[in-house]
């Protein structure tokens, strides 16, 4: 007589759903309880949303590939904090849409990066990259420091990260524009660097 676990091996396309409903089911009891953890839905502390300036920057932050070679996530481990500092908490996160968390590193993790070099240093390393990091194999980018931005699509920007989520004033979204002309690709890059992990920095 076939017992019922003899009935499930023979059977391909029963075993297969019962794979289905088992990875399924684990699935959602891992998942689903983060919507409903503060730490996992709330900005950490003291978090503001990005500036105009920063918004532009970390659009060519992305454009640029910069997340391709460096992410922005410390694992807990101790050789992760103990070069890069703090590991990397979910509320730092909520925010950003979509998220740059990365996993390659050609580049080191940049989750801290903000206020670790002065704006100099990083221009002088977005610039030509060996002038003082010399055995770096990251390419330079000097065009960004001859676009100006304009700011044209700016305030369109952050009305819709407002629509995830982002409190973003109707002020701030006015202003804008205005906040960015004048400025160059590389004052918004170097701007989003800056800010990177300083809130949880700020509390070591």
């Amino acid at each position: 007589m076939s017992t019922s676990h003899e009935i499930v091996e023979k059977n391909v396309g029963l075993m297969i759903v019962l794979i289905i409903v088992a990875i399924s089911f684990g699935g959602l009891v891992e998942i689903v309880p983060l919507f409903f953890q503060k730490e996992t839905t709330q900005p950490v502390a003291g978090m503001k949303p990005l500036t105009a300036l920063q918004m532009e920057g970390r659009d060519i932050y992305i454009r640029e590939g910069c997340h391709v070679c460096h992410s922005q996530m410390i694992r807990p481990l101790r050789a992760e904090t103990e070069r890069y500092g703090h590991y990397s908490v979910a509320g730092e996160s909520v925010w950003d849409h979509p998220f740059l968390w990365g996993s390659k590193r050609t580049g080191p993790d940049l989750a801290r990066v903000g206020g670790r070099y002065s704006d100099d240093w990083q221009r002088a390393h977005l610039m030509n990259p060996r002038d003082v990091v010399p055995e770096s194999n990251m390419p330079g980018f000097p065009w960004l420091a001859e676009r100006e931005l304009t700011g044209e699509h700016t305030s369109k920007k952050l009305e819709v990260f407002r629509n995830f989520g982002v409190p973003y004033t109707e002020e701030e979204i006015r202003k804008a524009p205005y906040e960015v002309q004048g400025k160059t690709e590389m004052d918004a890059l170097i701007a989003y660097l800056q800010q990177l992990g300083t809130v949880i920095k700020s509390k070591r």
